[in-house]
């Protein structure tokens, strides 16, 4: 069996039809259904995070999850957003204003 993971749940997926942990009998149907799953979410959900399928360890395939700095904070330079500068990290909530930066994030 071949299974297809999500590497964390955002509140999009949760709120979806998808489901994590499917398994399958051929290592091609679930390679196909990670790919085709990753970017349906990158096309569907509110476009915070992006969403990459890749072969992990065994009989698995992972769906990783990154903030898209873009999305979160206007960023263009691809800067991960997710620390400093009055941002929020949306995994831990932890909001990490200062007032120091300025720049947001260091993106100019």
């Amino acid at each position: 069996m071949y299974r297809v993971q999500m590497e964390k749940e955002c509140e999009c997926f949760k709120k979806s039809e998808y489901e994590n942990n499917v398994s399958f009998q051929t290592q091609q149907e679930a390679y196909k259904y990670a790919n085709v799953l990753a970017e349906l979410m990158n096309e569907e959900f509110c476009g915070k995070h992006t969403f990459d399928a890749q072969l992990a360890e065994g009989d698995m395939f992972v769906i990783r999850v990154a903030l898209n700095a873009k999305a979160v904070s206007g960023c263009s330079t691809g800067v991960s957003c997710d620390v400093g500068c009055d941002s929020t990290d949306d995994w831990s909530l932890e909001a990490t204003s200062d007032g120091s930066c300025g720049s947001g994030c260091g993106c100019a």
